[in-house]
């Protein structure tokens, strides 16, 4: 199987943020990390974060968001997250630029790889272009 693989930050040696096997690219779940490293209190600002970093990875394929078929969300506080809802699916809805064309899962976890952050984005995309 032939693939090609996006390798960034102090984990490049351990894992790939991004894996395309033919038309599909799956990434590596994202965290809400600026790019000084600097890590927004709140689930939406972290969830913004989250976002910037996947365009990274889909810049690195010749991607955008407009490829992105699934999302799977993992959030500590599943609490915040519905009470803030609105006003996350609406700063969601401007960072696509429309209404999101994805499946999406929301899963409550108890803890990330650091207790800082709140939410991690896991994404698949399909490449149109092989």
């Amino acid at each position: 199987m032939n693939k090609k693989l996006f390798r960034n930050g102090p984990y490049a040696d351990f894992f790939s943020h991004g894996v395309q096997t033919g038309n599909i690219l799956t990434l590596a779940g994202q965290l809400g990390d600026d790019l000084e490293g600097n890590v927004p209190n709140d689930l939406q600002g972290q969830m913004e974060n989250c976002y910037k970093n996947i365009e990274t990875i889909l810049n690195e394929f010749n991607a955008t968001l407009d490829n992105i078929i699934d999302e799977t969300w993992f959030v500590t506080n599943i609490e915040e997250c519905m009470t803030n809802v609105g006003e996350i699916f609406d700063s969601r809805e401007k960072i696509y630029g429309c209404k999101p064309e994805v499946s999406q899962t929301l899963i409550g976890v108890s803890a990330l790889v650091d207790p800082k952050y709140k939410i991690e984005i896991k994404c698949i995309a399909y490449l149109e272009k092989v």
